[in-house]
């Protein structure tokens, strides 16, 4: 584990092994060298127009409309993640008042300064009185013995950093796709805890349920415990089942204008007149809904804005069936791979947690995090277990399954003629060519592709490196 986080390389180690040849850990005893597959014109192999259609899979599925879990079951699974997985941060268990110790380990687990050279998008060197100023803005000398615990509600999208700073930084000169201070993004609703701010007061270093890390303090508003952690139980609410939404356009409360909410976000309905304007606008063919805004003081206000009663959203979570697993994917199909959430898209580890979202399935946000957490079903493979207990495990999965390999998670579609097709958030992708060489795809965005035939190098399968084989099931 280098010392820079990296967000638990949930999707770092991916990366190298979509480059082809790069050295590895290997997972399993014996490596087989596969035969080489065709390849399409469009060199993406296993791979016809009809595929791409969420509804190909759907006619597949053996009970695509079945439940596989009911509401209360994934309330109770929800709350036992909540109680035994490490990675998760339950905001109503913390205590009233933050020492210091708390805070600077928060702080710490993350923000470890760089000990490899790192470049900006230009391709220079980043320098080392640069990244001294980045540590020092941590200002951790500025943490209190003890501090009331401060809460808030973000207000729209935004990215969560590794340093209280924007500089994008690049591991080699020409790979500007992989910033390694991105970490994550939180939406429009989550409720965080405010533990400390960095030596220009512009950035906060907040714990939200599943990640704690820096965001721009004017993407928070702060409010009183009950507020902010109420907000989310609020009812009635709508469910966003669309890969994104956004607002109607207003001018009159431009904090709530256009503004954008990912699949699965949870928002209540303002308690206003249905027939009264509202934001200049009569409402009845919008949802009203009330949003959380920062007012001038940083501190907690409500707005309404209009959801249009046209785009993707329900009265309550989908259910959680094979169907709506394969048609909720299907909506990111193509959007481009945004490593830690960037590029107002999403990586492997949020692709999958949000598809599971909008059908109310909480997820730990890192694939390290998600392949081994305690509170899942989960078909763990060691180091010692061989290719033959490996397809074994593959010949049984079941659409929805979620296959770890280092840093990588894919989730299980169906089958043509047997072989297993995926669909994953990906920024490459390798087969092994006619001329025996690997070859990337270089798909760099939500891709359904066979899962056999993909390749970490010329001799070892993605099979051979799976880690883990969650089932989201009883």
């Amino acid at each position: 584990m280098p010392t820079m986080r990296f967000k638990n390389l949930h999707a770092a180690a991916f990366v190298l092994t979509l480059l082809g040849g790069l050295n590895g850990p290997t997972l399993a005893r014996e490596a087989v060298v596969p035969s080489p597959v065709a390849v399409p014109a469009s060199g993406v192999i296993g791979i016809e127009p009809a595929h791409l259609s969420p509804e190909f899979w759907v006619a597949r599925a053996e009970r695509p409309d079945a439940v596989v879990m009911d509401r209360a079951t994934i309330a109770a699974q929800n709350a036992k993640l909540m109680q035994v997985d490490d990675s998760m941060h339950d905001l109503h268990q913390i205590p009233a008042t933050l020492t210091r110790a708390q805070v600077k380990a928060w702080i710490e687990d993350l923000s470890q300064r760089p000990t490899k050279p790192l470049f900006d998008v230009d391709g220079n060197a980043i320098p080392t009185a640069t990244l001294d100023g980045v540590v020092d803005a941590l200002n951790l000398d500025a943490v209190p013995e003890t501090q009331p615990t401060r809460y808030g509600l973000v207000v729209h999208r935004a990215p969560l950093r590794t340093f209280p700073t924007l500089l994008r930084v690049f591991s080699s000169r020409g790979d500007t796709d992989i910033d390694r201070f991105q970490e994550n993004a939180l939406f429009p609703g989550t409720p965080v805890v405010i533990t400390h701010a960095s030596r220009d007061g512009g950035w906060l270093f907040v714990v939200s349920p599943r990640y704690a890390a820096w965001i721009e303090k004017h993407h928070v508003a702060e409010g009183p415990q009950d507020v902010v952690l109420g907000y989310a139980e609020r009812t009635p609410y709508r469910i966003v089942t669309g890969a994104k939404a956004e607002t109607v356009y207003t001018r009159e409360r431009p904090q709530v204008s256009e503004l954008q909410l990912d699949m699965g976000v949870r928002v209540p309905l303002a308690a206003v007149p249905t027939n009264a304007p509202v934001n200049g606008q009569h409402p009845y063919t919008s949802w009203i809904l009330e949003l959380p805004v920062r007012r001038d003081d940083g501190t907690l206000g409500f707005a309404p804005a209009l959801l249009q009663k046209n785009t993707d959203n329900t009265d309550d979570y989908l259910p959680l069936t094979q169907a709506n697993l394969i048609r909720q994917a299907f909506k990111f199909l193509g959007e481009r791979y945004g490593w830690g959430h960037d590029y107002n898209g999403r990586d492997c580890s949020g692709f999958v947690s949000e598809v599971y979202r909008s059908m109310g399935v909480e997820l730990p946000r890192n694939t390290s995090d998600q392949s081994v957490s305690p509170a899942l079903n989960r078909i763990p493979f060691s180091a010692t277990d061989g290719r033959e207990k490996r397809m074994a495990a593959v010949a049984a999965l079941q659409v929805g399954d979620l296959i770890y390999i280092p840093g990588h998670v894919m989730m299980m579609i169906g089958r043509i003629d047997g072989v297993p097709y995926v669909i994953h958030d990906t920024n490459g992708g390798s087969y092994l060519g006619a001329d025996g060489q690997l070859h990337s795809m270089h798909l760099n965005g939500v891709s359904v592709t066979p899962l056999t035939p993909l390749q970490f190098n010329t001799t070892q399968t993605y099979v051979d490196r799976i880690t883990n084989i969650v089932r989201i099931r009883p």
